[in-house]
């Protein structure tokens, strides 16, 4: 990459690991994971530990392996024991057990938000992780539809710094479900967050008297997202609260629209791709050898570097993948 006592060439290589970080952390995830850990291995390194994981935002990815589920446990898995504890944001949608979400709970103790709408997780598991994540500011458990009130007083009761709560539900996640058990759920926001400060329950089946009694509870409340708790009477809140913000209960927007175009069925089956797959074993073979054949080594059936930019960016991606901002193949 040049010597670094030119002035022709800058050492990127010579970086502090920390600087490197911080610049990885704007590139898609794919290209983190497959190209910079090959240019040398002083990347792959910073790759490789906790310098690029302090913030680990996979939700559009994660949307995508909803139907792999054996895929996303990996991929969390490794990118927090990346982390080596240092993780500050997580944000993946759909975990898909308990298990994965303990795991999150032993790897992640340091998270100050915490993002996993629609995963299946139980009030049993919420009960034990909960206070294993006291430094939690920010939480987003939409459409988790196993977890009622004993989830939130866990969350509640244990995080005691979360100023901010998404709640928010689909139609679908309430048909025909009880109100009785998301009424509990406003009550318990109100009794175990009183430092709250940003409030969504969207589509929730909750009525004025229990909004009330989060208000009167949640003095610090700002703002308050109410669309689709058509049980709910913004008066009556409006006179309590003259100065709160509130977004709902009557407000048309795209939520159901989205929703289904997440969970539709028409999307193409895409193949299993290494870098999905790439454990730790293979970028440590990566960074911590000395032979000039170490990058082609990572390669299943004998494919070389030098269909790097078929494997990459070459036929078979569809439009789902979209969101990683892969270039067109030059």
């Amino acid at each position: 990459m040049g010597e670094c006592d030119g002035s022709e060439y800058r050492c990127w290589e010579e970086l502090l690991p920390d600087a490197l970080g911080l610049v990885f952390r704007n590139l898609p995830l794919q290209e983190v994971l497959t190209v910079v850990p090959r240019v040398c291995k002083s990347w792959g390194r910073v790759v490789s530990g906790p310098y690029c994981w302090q913030q680990i935002d996979i939700e559009d990815w994660s949307q995508q392996k909803q139907s792999q589920p054996e895929q996303l446990v990996r991929m969390v898995e490794m990118l927090l024991r990346r982390s080596s504890g240092s993780c500050r944001r997580l944000s993946v949608s759909g975990l898909p057990s308990d298990p994965l979400f303990s795991f999150i709970g032993d790897h992640a103790r340091a998270l100050r938000t915490l993002e996993i709408p629609r995963s299946e997780i139980s009030d049993a598991v919420v009960e034990t992780v909960a206070p294993r994540l006291p430094n939690l500011t920010f939480l987003d458990i939409s459409s988790c539809t196993k977890i009622g009130a004993r989830a939130l007083e866990a969350f509640g009761s244990h995080c005691r710094s979360l100023v901010g709560l998404r709640r928010v539900m689909h139609p679908i996640d309430v048909a025909g479900r009880n109100a009785c058990h998301q009424h509990d759920e406003a009550r318990a926001i109100a009794r175990t967050m009183p430092r709250l400060r940003h409030l969504e329950v969207g589509y929730m089946l909750v009525t004025t008297e229990a909004i009330l009694e989060v208000l009167a509870q949640c003095r610090d409340l700002e703002f308050v997202d109410l669309r689709g708790c058509w049980a709910v009477d913004e008066r009556f809140l409006q006179e309590r609260r003259p100065g709160l913000s509130f977004l709902g209960p009557g407000v048309d927007d795209c939520f159901e629209n989205s929703y289904w175009e997440e969970c539709s069925d028409d999307e193409d089956d895409d193949d299993v791709y290494s870098w999905e797959l790439m454990d730790d074993d293979e970028y440590y073979a990566v960074v911590g050898s000395d032979d000039d054949d170490d990058d082609e080594a990572v390669w299943d059936e004998g494919q070389g570097i030098e269909n790097l930019e078929v494997r990459f960016y070459g036929g078979g991606f569809s439009e789902s993948y979209a969101g990683f901002d892969w270039p067109a193949s030059p």
